[in-house]
C-alpha cells in the first residue's frame, strides 16, 4: 500500500441522507447490514492501480464473500480497518491458458447486433457476443472479452479476466452499520464481482503490449471547428455532483505539493484546488469563467486543440493538473509532452474525470470506450509521450448522489471518479522552450 489512499473517504462523503431511518449499531454481526469501502490494489507492467468501490448496503449474512473477508467484516467495530494480500485464483478466477485462444480473424462479427461494422482492435474489450460460437459463447452474451495481438488471418481472444493471474491487495473499512429489518427473499450479491467484476483491470494493457486507442478516426468530433466558439458563452455550472467534486479536491491536496506553482489546464471558474499553492495560473477558453475563477492568480486564454505549445518557460510548474477535460483532447501526445517540459523534475501531473462531458467535443474514442478502458487512454498519453515515472490509476465509485442534485430522482449514486497521474523524469529530454517552437 503506498499511503495515497489511506482512509480517503470521511463520514460526510459515504452518508446518504435519502436512506430510511435506521437502528445504528457499534459493531458488525452476521445479521446487520452496513456500508463498507473496499480499496483494491494491484499492478501492472506500467502503472500501480488503485480502485476504490463503496457498498452502500452489504448484507452481512446474504451476501457471498470469501472466508478471508467474513472474518474482518463480521462482528468487528464501526471504524474497523483491515488488508490483505489475496494471492492469484482467491479473490477472482486464476489465469487459465485454455481461455486465451487463437481464432480465425473472421470470428469476430463486424456488424454484431447491427452497430454499424466495428475494427476489431488489439487491446481492447468488446461484448462477447461478437465472438459467437467460440468456445460455446452466444450471440447474447454481454460480457466483456479483450482482443489480444491480432495478425493478417487470425487473432488472440482472451477471455480471462483482466486481473486474472494479479496479487491483489484489498483494504477494507466499515463505515457505517445497522440493524436488518425481517425480510424474506431477496438478491445476494456476490462481493468480489462487485470489487473487482465492474471493470478493474481493463486500464492496463494486454502483456504490456500498447493498447490500439488510436487508429481510425479515433480523435473526430461530432461537431468541428475552434472550441474557443463552442466555449464563447460562458458556463457558470459545475460538471460534476458535489460528492465527486470533493474527491477530486481531495485527490489534489495529496498529490500536489504545498506552497507550490500550479498550473491548471483547461481551466474554468473553479480549479478544485484548496488555496494552499503559491500561484495557481489557469489556461482556459472563456475569459469571463477565468475572472470568475478566485483561485487564480494568472489567466490565459487558449485554444490547446489548435495550439498545444505551452506559453511557459521549462520547469516553470511544481505540479499540474486537467480537471474533467481530458476527453476532448486532438492533440494529447503533443500537449503532454508539453505540460512535461514545463514541469520542474519529480513534479505530478494529475489528469481527473468521470462518464459526463459535452457530447459534440468528446473525441470518438472516448465515447466509444468502456469506462475502466479511458484511464488506459491516459495512460497510453503518458507512455507515449514520454519524460513520466511512477504512473498510477485510480478509481471509486458507489458513493450516494447528494439528495439535492438536479440528477438525485434519476441517479442513486454520485458521478464516479477517475484519475491517472505522473511525475516528470529527471532529465526527461523534453527541454524545448516555447520560443523554440
Amino acid at each position: 500500500m503506498d499511503g495515497i489512499q489511506e482512509h480517503f473517504l470521511s463520514a460526510e462523503d459515504t452518508t446518504d441522507t435519502a436512506a430510511p431511518q435506521r437502528q445504528f449499531l457499534e459493531h458488525t454481526s452476521s445479521r446487520s447490514l452496513a456500508a463498507v469501502e473496499f480499496t483494491l490494489e494491484w499492478q501492472s507492467d506500467a502503472a500501480r492501480h488503485t480502485d476504490i468501490y463503496v457498498a452502500g448496503s452489504l448484507n452481512l449474512w446474504r451476501d457471498y464473500m470469501p472466508p478471508g473477508l467474513e472474518s474482518v467484516l463480521i462482528n468487528q467495530p464501526v471504524g474497523h480497518s483491515s488488508s490483505r494480500r489475496f494471492p492469484p485464483g482467491e479473490l477472482v478466477a486464476d489465469y487459465a491458458a485454455a481461455d486465451c485462444v487463437q481464432v480465425p480473424r473472421g470470428k469476430f462479427n463486424c456488424r454484431y447486433r447491427g452497430r454499424g461494422e466495428v475494427v476489431p482492435l488489439a487491446g481492447r474489450f468488446y461484448p462477447r457476443g461478437f465472438i459467437a460460437g467460440v468456445k460455446g459463447i452466444t450471440s447474447d452474451d454481454l460480457q466483456a472479452f479483450r482482443l489480444g495481438a491480432i495478425e493478417a488471418d487470425s487473432m488472440m481472444v482472451e477471455l480471462n479476466h483482466p486481473l486474472a493471474g494479479k496479487p491483489l491487495d484489498l483494504s477494507t473499512r466499515i463505515l457505517e452499520a445497522w440493524a436488518a429489518v425481517s425480510e424474506h427473499g431477496g438478491r445476494c450479491n456476490d462481493v468480489p464481482e462487485m470489487i473487482a467484476g465492474k471493470g478493474p483491470g481493463m486500464q492496463a494493457r494486454w502483456r504490456n503490449r500498447p493498447t490500439d486507442f488510436f487508429s481510425g478516426e479515433a480523435f473526430t468530433r461530432s461537431v468541428a471547428g475552434a472550441d474557443r466558439e463552442f466555449h464563447a458563452q460562458a458556463r457558470m455550472v459545475d460538471h460534476l455532483d458535489r460528492v465527486a467534486l470533493r474527491q477530486v479536491e481531495k485527490l489534489y491536496q495529496r498529490l500536489l505539493p504545498p506552497g507550490g506553482r500550479i498550473l491548471d489546464l483547461m481551466s474554468s471558474w473553479k480549479s478544485h484546488l484548496d488555496g494552499s499553492h503559491t500561484s495557481v495560473t489557469g489556461l482556459g477558453l472563456n475569459a469571463e469563467e477565468l475572472a470568475a475563477n478566485p483561485v487564480l492568480s494568472e489567466r490565459r486564454v487558449q485554444d490547446l486543440n489548435q495550439q498545444p505549445v505551452l506559453p511557459f518557460e521549462n520547469g516553470a510548474f511544481d505540479g499540474a493538473v486537467c480537471t474533467v477535460s481530458v476527453e476532448y483532447l486532438v492533440h494529447p501526445f503533443e500537449l503532454f509532452a508539453e505540460i512535461n517540459r514545463v514541469l520542474r523534475p519529480g513534479a505530478p501531473f494529475v489528469v481527473t474525470f468521470s462518464n459526463r462531458w459535452f457530447p459534440p467535443k468528446v473525441i470518438q474514442m472516448w465515447e466509444q470506450a468502456h469506462q475502466f478502458e479511458r484511464p488506459g487512454i491516459v495512460l497510453e498519453y503518458f507512455l507515449q509521450s514520454g519524460g513520466w515515472k511512477d504512473l498510477h490509476s485510480f478509481s471509486l465509485m458507489g458513493l450516494p448522489r447528494p439528495t439535492d442534485d438536479k440528477y438525485a430522482d434519476r441517479m442513486a449514486y454520485s458521478d464516479p471518479v477517475h484519475a491517472v497521474w505522473g511525475f516528470r523524469s529527471q532529465g526527461s529530454g523534453n527541454n524545448r522552450s516555447a520560443s523554440h517552437y
